[in-house]
């Protein structure tokens, strides 16, 4: 068992630390767009949403490319290895390239027409256009970062990350109150900063990735792992954009909840971050374990990883149910603000140990390729049991943002006891790259 938690732990606590920094990046954000005012936090916490749908296509090949990889890491095929890496990297670039050149010209204009408040929605669209300079670098980065912890060598993403954090926080503080850039250096700064870690981590992974190659055998199967991935990212970003909407079609302090939702999931990130982190290390364990044909070993690794990150989740979540008001009062100065994020988070804390259980139990099937049975679970609760409550309760009902928050708890509860039921029945362990 020692060797067990030892061999989850390595793999963990620089992925918790990663995450963190990853963390402070969102909330130095949130701050400064809250001592800008309550149109600004909103507007960074509903492009924040839509951001995302564009990094979805590199998240999914990083988590099919991490599936690969790691086998072959843990097969020691130094040929396959490079040129599996160097394949992905293609691909990247490519699509890095066509998406933030999309992202420069139409994002904008896009967010124009989304139908939120209309000081928002101004703000936000200035967001959208200086966030799509960074996300060919975004793409580079996340990319980069999966292969290092996918080779065992997390610690210099690690080093990269914290370069990039400390890079964001200062240019954030330097471009929106030093510069006439103003609140658009939010968004630079992101930019900025993802770049100066693409850079970093393309020159800790050159020998690996030694000429421009698009192998098709190696595109098809780090798709085939990674489009279901992809789906489900999308699929949730798309479920966090309509509760946006569900929350402006409250019937009063539109604005403060949307607020407060953007402080409360800022914060949560505060624990989903490092739940995420042990997803992301009982991957490569799993991959590591399975490409040397380790199986029994592998079932009771990805085990103990989400015992180990449950605990961890669980421990953050008292932290924060003791210290929510404070927190909320940090992130805000308006008082319908302050109280419905204070309300958010003693609602949304009651699910975060499940959310961790079924999300660390998500990574281990996903990092042996299985990530249709992800998809499918997380889909399912999110679709079919948030969405349709959350809209029920405000739209058909016309009750109050809490039974939004409650809606999202009943979600989590049902995707924990289906991810916990796919694990047990092993066939995840079966599945060939």
């Amino acid at each position: 068992m020692k060797s067990l938690i030892k061999k989850s732990w390595s793999i963990s606590w620089p992925m918790i630390l990663i995450m963190f920094f990853e963390f402070i990046i969102s909330l130095t954000d949130v701050y400064i767009a809250g001592k800008l005012g309550k149109e600004y936090q909103a507007a960074v916490g509903f492009v924040s949403q839509v951001y995302f749908i564009f990094i979805v296509v590199v998240n999914a090949i990083t988590m099919g490319t991490v599936a690969v990889v790691s086998r072959k890491w843990g097969e020691k095929n130094r040929e396959e290895l490079e040129t599996t890496i160097s394949s992905v990297f293609t691909l990247a670039v490519v699509a890095g390239i066509i998406l933030s050149t999309l992202g420069v010209f139409f994002a904008k204009n896009i967010t124009l027409k989304i139908p939120i408040e209309i000081h928002v929605r101004k703000i936000a669209a200035e967001f959208a256009f200086f966030y799509s300079f960074g996300i060919v670098f975004h793409y580079l980065l996340i990319l980069s970062n999966g292969v290092l912890r996918s080779i065992k060598s997390v610690k210099k993403s690690l080093l990269t990350m914290f370069i990039v954090a400390v890079s964001n926080v200062a240019l954030n503080f330097f471009f929106v109150f030093a510069t006439p850039i103003g609140f658009r250096g939010v968004a630079l700064s992101t930019a900025v900063s993802v770049f100066i870690g693409a850079l970093i981590n393309y020159l800790n992974l050159k020998t690996l990735v030694n000429r421009l190659v698009l192998k098709i055998y190696v595109i098809k199967k780090v798709l085939k792992i990674g489009i279901p991935s992809g789906i489900l990212q999308i699929g949730w970003q798309l479920g966090s954009t309509v509760l946006f909407l569900i929350i402006n079609s409250l019937k009063e302090n539109r604005v403060e909840v949307m607020a407060a939702f953007t402080n409360g999931i800022r914060i949560e990130a505060a624990i989903y971050l490092p739940a995420f982190a042990f997803n992301m290390a009982n991957a490569v364990i799993i991959g590591n374990l399975l490409g040397e044909n380790k199986k029994k070993d592998a079932f009771k690794n990805g085990l103990v990883t989400a015992i180990m990150g449950t605990i961890v989740v669980t421990i953050m979540t008292i932290f924060i149910i003791i210290y929510a008001k404070s927190i909320a009062e940090f992130l805000s100065h308006n008082s319908v603000v302050i109280n419905e994020t204070i309300r958010y988070l003693y609602i949304s804390m009651i699910s975060e140990p499940f959310m961790a259980w079924g999300v660390i139990l998500g990574g281990a099937m996903s990092g042996a390729g299985d990530t249709k049975t992800v998809m499918k679970n997380v889909l399912f609760s999110l679709w079919f049991i948030r969405i349709p409550l959350a809209f029920i309760f405000v739209s058909v009902l016309g009750f109050g943002a809490s039974f939004i928050w409650w809606s999202m708890n009943i979600s989590i509860l049902i995707q924990c006891f289906l991810m916990t039921r796919q694990y047990w029945k092993k066939r995840w362990m079966e599945y060939v790259l």
